[in-house]
């Protein structure tokens, strides 16, 4: 299994915008702002009239992992950065002015990465700085920061203080069940509950044939054709564990079993 770097694409420069801009035009109901990379949904102004606004977003190396799940009954919007790193802060600012419900409020769906809960968290203080300096009262605005990721390499790393678990995979249960409940006509509490819930009932582990080729940048590392890594990371973070590839029936029992 030689590793590969190949890409379909154009150029990397312009594969975020590409992509979303795609995106967009293959599906009806969404609306991308390209300059900051905001994918919404059309009825936008209604929504925020109707219910709890949420949305989340991540470096689009992921992509459609965010803006895939924009539309009734998941994310009113979804921001994305760059290739392997976060939206700025400026961009968060940017798609919580569109998409604040006055209303009902917004849920803000954040992954446990220093990037995302660092400029999420920037982003929406400033949104309440400059409200309060045009004499409004401050955004009812919740957050839920997603860490399902029981793969990291230090189990101490939370008590140490440390990033902690990341976000991974329970990152779409969490708005999903929160998207349906705001749907409902849920209020912000508890669209912000039923997210939490879904937080602290999700665990989830990775593993790894090889890294993750980002376009432009060739391997970062490889592992060898006999090996699978336990635990890395969607930015190729490293595992807990390389062995030996085993079959399927014995590799995802373990799996399960460190869960």
């Amino acid at each position: 299994m030689a590793p590969s770097g190949k890409h379909f694409i154009s150029d990397p420069k312009t594969l975020v915008r590409n992509s979303l801009t795609g995106l967009a035009m293959a599906n009806p109901h969404l609306a991308f702002d390209e300059q900051q990379k905001v994918t919404f949904t059309k009825d936008l102004a209604d929504l925020r009239q109707q219910q709890v606004t949420l949305f989340c977003g991540g470096g689009s190396g992921h992509e459609p992992a965010h803006a895939g799940f924009v539309g009734h009954g998941a994310l009113t919007a979804a921001v994305s950065g760059h290739v392997f790193a976060s939206p700025t802060s400026s961009q968060v600012l940017s798609c919580l002015r569109r998409v604040y419900s006055e209303e009902h409020g917004t849920l803000v769906v954040i992954k446990n990465y220093t990037g995302d809960v660092l400029n999420f968290g920037r982003a929406i203080e400033r949104f309440k700085s400059e409200r309060v300096n045009h004499g409004k009262p401050l955004p009812n605005v919740a957050t839920v920061v997603v860490d399902d990721d029981v793969g990291v390499v230090n189990p101490n790393d939370d008590s140490e203080g440390g990033v902690g678990r990341r976000g991974l995979a329970g990152t779409v249960l969490a708005y999903k069940l929160a998207g349906a409940q705001a749907a409902a006509g849920g209020s912000l509490e508890q669209v912000k509950n039923i997210a939490d819930y879904a937080v602290s009932h999700s665990f989830t582990i990775g593993c790894a044939l090889n890294a993750a080729s980002v376009p432009g940048q060739g391997m970062p590392r490889s592992l060898k054709d006999n090996e699978v890594e336990i635990g890395m990371g969607i930015h190729n973070e490293p595992g807990f564990e390389t062995k030996e590839l085993q079959a399927a029936d014995i590799l995802i029992p373990s799996l399960v079993k460190h869960i």
